[in-house]
């Protein structure tokens, strides 16, 4: 037995027997599984990200050769995709539900290599936000690339009925 004082805020002080002997409980005891590969299980390899690293700096590439008006219509172009995709959705549609993640990311890059131009030229935060202000106002609405295709397709079967 040993006795243990503790100092209380108001100035006394109190006094505990703590029975700190030896148990007979010492815990349980895991045995450690040691993990055995099968000789004919698949391993993961590092070339499947080297490759994909390899395709994102490509798309960097192509992005960073692309004028910042052409990059401006690319990422109206692809929100309007994704406004598509995401009618898909709620219609109960068929549709790849990876394209989202695809679009999104390809849209931030866009607007990342968008913003190195303007942090290159000495554009600050607070301009910039103004300047994409006046850039989403004089957006034209339009329909996205694939309901023209979409319209264009009905229109050449309607004219191939009509012959």
């Amino acid at each position: 037995m040993m006795s243990l004082s503790i100092a209380s805020p108001s100035g006394g002080s109190f006094t505990s027997k703590i029975n700190l002997s030896k148990s007979s409980f010492h815990g349980i005891r895991i045995p450690q599984i040691s993990m055995v590969r099968a000789p004919n299980a698949p391993t993961r390899s590092s070339s499947s990200l080297v490759v994909k690293m390899a395709k994102r700096e490509e798309e960097l590439k192509e992005i960073r050769t692309k004028t910042t008006e052409e990059l401006q219509e690319e990422i109206v172009d692809l929100k309007g995709e994704l406004f598509m995709l995401r009618l898909q959705r709620s219609a109960r549609n068929e549709f790849k539900s990876s394209e989202f993640l695809r679009m999104r990311k390809r849209i931030a890059r866009m607007l990342t290599v968008k913003r190195e131009r303007e942090l290159e030229e000495g554009i600050n935060k607070r301009l910039s936000r103004k300047l994409d202000r006046k850039w989403k106002k004089s957006i034209v609405p339009r329909p996205p690339p694939s309901l023209k295709k979409l319209r264009e397709e009905e229109a050449a079967e309607e004219a191939k009925e009509s012959t």
